[in-house]
């Protein structure tokens, strides 16, 4: 069984209605978004993380608010960025992708139809490639070339209990992570529901590809799950930190691996 934390390490302060894409009737109420990492850690002491963030210089050029730096992050829960061997890129946008170099001993494992995408005739749509930092999908390149990065193709495996599931809509090839703990296979949607209200108002964050593959991820993700939706884990809802306890006294980083509050 596995652990699971999530690591908050930015925010930024936005509206309801910029985090749906049909309109709201409170569209101007206050409704922050919180980035995270996800740190998995397996009975046998390994680890798997997923998702790197982003730096300092895209924080200030898109407008967002770094808390801790994510190496500082990781180093202060005891895992320093040149321990991690295999990282999970769920997706090539902006604030799931950078800060690859700080990773020099890992493996990245991604899907094909992501770089595909990232690197095709999509991205010369500004629309489309807006998500992305091209420095970013350059430094995943060089990582192919230097045989840092393991291909998945829909389906996959990381290490024995933690597993890979593209289904698109948000991004080409967003994947979503499905790691066994001690309460059920807990499921990281990421980018697959933004946050708790897209699927309960069956309302998608506004940032997407494919709009029927997005709504069909939140049954995927639900499916993944066993059916428990407690188990489906939003990639940016500043609710997880209210609905989840916080890990070893740092309020910044959340065990999503142990039962929720009750009524949540």
């Amino acid at each position: 069984m596995w652990q699971v934390f999530a690591l908050r390490y930015a925010r930024h302060d936005r509206t309801v209605q910029e985090n749906f894409l049909m309109p709201v009737p409170d569209a101007h109420d206050a409704m922050p978004i919180d980035y995270f990492v996800w740190l998995l850690r397996g009975p046998d002491g390994r680890e798997v993380l997923v998702d790197t963030g982003f730096d300092a210089a895209t924080a200030a050029r898109r407008g967002r608010t770094i808390l801790r730096p994510v190496e500082e992050c990781l180093a202060a829960f005891g895992s320093p960025v040149e321990t991690i061997r295999d990282v999970v890129i769920s997706h090539l946008h902006y604030d799931h992708a950078g800060n690859l170099g700080l990773f020099p001993n890992a493996t990245f494992h991604i899907q094909d139809r992501e770089v595909a995408f990232a690197t095709g005739r999509h991205m010369c749509a500004t629309c489309l490639r807006a998500p992305f930092e091209v420095e970013d999908v350059v430094k995943l390149v060089r990582a192919v070339y230097a045989d840092r990065v393991c291909f998945h193709d829909g389906e996959g495996e990381v290490a024995p209990g933690v597993t890979l599931h593209r289904v698109g809509g948000h991004s080409d090839g967003l994947q979503m992570v499905r790691v066994a703990t001690a309460r059920g296979p807990l499921v990281l949607a990421v980018d697959a529901a933004h946050f708790y209200a897209n699927v309960e108002r069956q309302n998608p964050f506004p940032i997407v590809y494919d709009l029927g593959a997005m709504i069909q991820g939140w049954r995927r993700a639900r499916l993944l799950a066993g059916g428990d939706e407690s188990l489906v884990i939003p990639g940016h809802d500043p609710l997880v930190r209210a609905r989840f306890p916080a890990a070893e006294g740092d309020a910044e980083v959340i065990r999503l691996d142990l039962p929720p509050a009750r009524g949540c």
